[in-house]
């Protein structure tokens, strides 16, 4: 959702970023469809790329996260309205950021109130933060067990106070890490069940889509 109330998605299959304005969005939208008087709106179609997961950020923009067509190359693009205005791809050393790997690879993102980009890598079982100007901040590579499965991030989030949330599918959790990479805790106490897609609201609940049950939990982690 961007902060004038727009539904902004990604169609991979087409390769386009579209958008729902706020003011047809029922209260009761169902997930398995729109009505089919609702106006989809295409913002933009990159040439060449197909993205798999976008994001507003605080100015307006646009943040989309992107596979070559040929799946040989993945970046970040920042978008004002249909203008390109920053590339993110490679890091000081040439090197590629984040995983390839299309369909086979999931991948989400969100911009924290330092205005770092903050993109859950699946491929690379990683979290991978960039400063605004697209300089590698840290990766985090999750909190490693001898009971714990490998770190699978599957959604993000960023919260009021900074902190990034990160849903792992395969051991069932919530991390809570700071914008500095320090580990906070877990959230393992809800009884989650593949938890995916994540979001809070302005008063930092978090919900939480479950891709095990099909249900979403609101969770108040905050005391």
């Amino acid at each position: 959702m961007t902060r004038s109330g727009d539904l902004v998605y990604t169609d991979s299959w087409d390769g386009s970023i579209n958008r729902v304005s706020g003011t047809q969005i029922q209260q009761r939208f169902k997930l398995l469809g729109m009505k089919s008087n609702t106006k989809i709106e295409t913002l933009i179609t990159p040439k060449g790329w197909r993205p798999h997961g976008v994001s507003s950020t605080s100015s307006g923009d646009l943040l989309a996260i992107m596979d070559s067509d040929d799946e040989k190359e993945t970046k970040v693009v920042r978008y004002s309205g249909p203008v390109e205005k920053e590339s993110i791809q490679y890091d000081d050393q040439g090197k590629p950021l984040y995983t390839t790997g299309g369909f086979a690879n999931k991948r989400s993102l969100s911009e924290n109130k330092n205005l770092d980009i903050c993109v859950a890598d699946l491929g690379a079982r990683a979290v991978t933060v960039v400063s605004a100007a697209g300089k590698l901040r840290f990766r985090y590579t999750g909190r490693p067990s001898t009971t714990w499965k490998p770190f699978e991030p599957l959604g993000i989030i960023t919260d009021s106070q900074g902190n990034i949330l990160i849903s792992d599918g395969s051991n069932q959790c919530i991390h809570i890490i700071d914008k500095d990479c320090h580990f906070l805790h877990y959230i393992d106490s809800c009884d989650l069940q593949l938890p995916r897609g994540i979001c809070v609201d302005f008063s930092d609940n978090l919900f939480v889509a479950e891709l095990g049950t099909g249900k979403v939990k609101k969770i108040q982690y905050y005391k």
